[in-house]
């Protein structure tokens, strides 16, 4: 049960192209967003749609995947661990961000 403290599985598109930094120490890293949708009624008895957007990292040789074979749009399912983080932005305000930490990737369908 311990493998599963800390595990997040989503499938959904990306919304953008991913960004690919090359890091000095030679790790590659990819940066980008995902969209999920859920489809549910509404009282009324209309469908709706609800998206959640969910910013994902990649490290390494998942990064050079996502660099290979990932653009905007493409659906993916991908498995990992959520992290939070924070930061002072250049105002000196903290900001706060939670993200998915990608440990495997898998492309689905077409773009």
């Amino acid at each position: 049960m311990s493998t599963l403290r800390n595990k997040v599985q989503l499938i959904g598109n990306l919304g953008n192209a991913p960004e690919i930094i090359n890091l000095e120490s030679g790790k590659k890293l990819a940066k980008f967003s995902l969209a999920t949708n859920e489809n549910y009624k509404n009282a009324q008895g209309e469908k709706q749609t609800e998206t959640q957007w969910h910013n994902l990292v990649a490290w390494n040789k998942t990064a050079e995947l996502i660099e290979k074979y990932v653009e905007k749009g493409r659906e993916i399912a991908i498995e990992g661990k959520l992290t939070s983080r924070s930061y002072e932005d250049k105002d000196g305000n903290k900001r706060y961000v939670t993200e998915v930490i990608v440990s495997e990737l898998l492309l689905l369908g077409n773009k």
